[in-house]
């Protein structure tokens, strides 16, 4: 199949650096898919510049119209959106993000035809195409320099300043001050093995559940908790995985078991809002509450983590929350504070890493179904709107973009 692809520069702010495919990535595609043509358009915010993909060949330009498809990373500003065209980004509207239903509208008044990554998924429903293992690993490091900034053990210098992961992982030395503290790790997902990836390396000792819930160690620990390992059905039966995803509000948390044995908490799990918390504001009060460090990875806003009240940035990464008070105050300001970090944009720190690793997946088990005939549905099922109404699958979405927006 003959077709062009445009790698369109980012809009939204703040600027994202990523990219779906690096210069290589792009020659690798072009000659793994001989019908394939990529063109680039010009952009000075990318982490690869212009001049990278120029060197391998590959079309730089502003003007980016006459392309097939259209494939980005963040939501395209509405006023840049071309119509008629096929788009490919995280639309972020599939949960009636109320931020994007603009953004969604004018998809469907233009006549785009809207592929979301997010929505790419295989036959087993699991997603193909994802930040997420970067997500873990920047959180994992930042949750890592919070701790030595709050405590005064050592300063990591910020992800976001590292030329790629290499020069991030020349300051993992430093983390050997730590003394002998307790490391929880939520999640069994993408996000939570990037975060895992970070620990091994910096040579944090992973312990089992049991042993970190009763032993004491001479050393720095941390341990993997899945959902069973915190939450239990209300109704007293055996603990069922399909089940908990299927009906999360039948459930409550044990997190309170953990909470007097662990200092540093990396909050790596997908949470569902009728999934248990994975503790309270009261509890924070307890005086057998230990955690003083959360790297709230998921950042999910008056989430599973209740501490984290608003999301911070990759210039500002965390904050302080006042367990006396409830209330938010500079990071580092007391030691009895709970230091938050909650960046919500973490992949960007590492840019051309997290661009080579999503480069990777789009070759693999995109571009084949893009460029072919689809024949397993992989973009039928992620394609949200086209010829100006939403497919089936995102019916839903009719009240959503139906209903008045907010001036």
């Amino acid at each position: 199949m003959s077709l062009t692809i445009g790698l369109i520069r980012e809009g939204k702010t703040p600027p994202d650096k990523r990219v779906p495919l690096t210069p290589k990535k792009c020659g690798e595609a072009q000659a793994a898919f001989p019908g394939l043509q990529i063109v680039v358009q010009r952009s000075n915010i990318r982490s690869y510049s212009d001049q990278e993909y120029r060197d391998l060949d590959l079309e730089v330009r502003d003007d980016i119209s006459a392309c097939d498809v259209l494939m980005g990373v963040k939501e395209v500003p509405i006023d840049q959106l071309i119509p008629h065209k096929t788009y490919l980004f995280f639309s972020h509207t599939v949960k009636k993000q109320p931020a994007n239903r603009k953004l969604l509208r004018a998809v469907l008044d233009k006549h785009i035809t809207l592929i979301d990554y997010e929505r790419l998924t295989n036959a087993q429903g699991e997603r193909i195409v994802a930040f997420g293992r970067y997500a873990g690993i920047v959180g994992a490091y930042n949750g890592l320099l919070t701790y030595g900034r709050k405590h005064g053990l050592y300063h990591l210098k910020p992800a976001y300043q590292c030329v790629d992961m290499d020069d991030m992982q020349e300051e993992f030395f430093k983390v050997k001050r730590l003394p002998p503290i307790k490391m929880a790790v939520t999640g069994s997902g993408r996000v939570a093995q990037g975060a895992l990836e970070v620990l091994d390396r910096m040579g944090i000792r992973r312990v089992s559940v049991y042993d970190y819930l009763y032993l004491n160690f001479n050393e720095p620990v941390y341990t993997q908790l899945r959902s069973s390992d915190y939450n239990r059905r209300r109704d007293g039966r055996v603990w069922d995985t399909q089940n908990f995803h299927q009906h999360p509000e039948e459930y409550e948390s044990t997190f309170g078991n953990f909470l007097p044995v662990t200092d540093l908490l990396i909050s790596c799990a997908y949470w569902h809002p009728a999934a248990p918390l994975l503790f309270s504001e009261a509890d924070t009060r307890r005086p057998d509450f230990r955690i003083n460090t959360i790297a709230d990875v998921t950042c999910d806003v008056n989430g599973s983590v209740p501490t984290t009240k608003r999301s911070s940035t990759i210039t500002e990464p965390a904050f302080d929350y006042n367990p006396a008070t409830g209330e938010l105050e500079p990071p580092y300001s007391r030691p009895e504070n709970i230091t938050v970090m909650a960046v919500d944009n973490l992949p960007c720190e590492l840019p051309r890493n997290a661009s080579r690793d999503f480069g990777r997946q789009l070759i693999d088990m995109v571009l084949p179904h893009l460029l072919g005939d689809d024949a397993e549905g992989v973009i039928a099922r992620a394609t949200i709107a086209k010829n100006g109404e939403l497919t089936e699958p995102y019916q839903y979405l009719t009240d959503y973009v139906t209903a008045p927006v907010q001036a």
